[in-house]
């Protein structure tokens, strides 16, 4: 009679780590069920372009106001991915890339939030080139969708 008790509790103690096993193992697997498929990810993913009129002798100036003024700006907005800076020596103009994770996010951007940024911006560099009007004229805007 005892064995058979044994065994029974044996039972009851290997069914209930089964049991919790496989909730722990679905608990982990909720995650990536969740989960946006990789292909709408793509679809949503989009790519601001920005060329400025950027003149040789203030490359540096540029380079460093962007960092000083854009880059935090930037990076406290929700749905900002990151951004490259380029620079063509021969047209002296200026490649910027923003990436969103959605057209909709970016464009949930106040755009008189945006123009206070651009104001801040273009007052650092009249005052670091002792200018009366900003020298970076923006030349295009456009917008690029994540192709495979």
């Amino acid at each position: 009679m005892k064995l058979n008790f044994d065994f029974i509790k044996r039972i009851k103690s290997l069914c209930f780590f089964f049991f919790s096993l496989l909730f722990f193992l679905y608990q982990i697997n909720t995650h990536i069920t969740e989960a946006i498929a990789m292909d709408q990810y793509k679809k949503e993913f989009v790519t601001e372009e920005l060329r400025l009129k950027v003149p040789a002798q203030y490359k540096e100036v540029w380079l460093e106001t962007e960092k000083l003024i854009w880059d935090p700006w930037l990076s406290s907005q929700v749905g900002f991915l990151g951004r490259q800076l380029f620079w063509d020596k021969e047209k002296e103009e200026a490649l910027i890339l923003v990436n969103w994770e959605s057209e909709k996010l970016w464009k949930s951007i106040p755009m008189s939030e945006v123009n206070t940024v651009q104001e801040k911006f273009e007052n650092n560099v009249k005052t670091a080139l002792k200018v009366s009007e900003n020298p970076f004229v923006l030349i295009y805007e456009g917008v690029l969708d994540k192709q495979v």
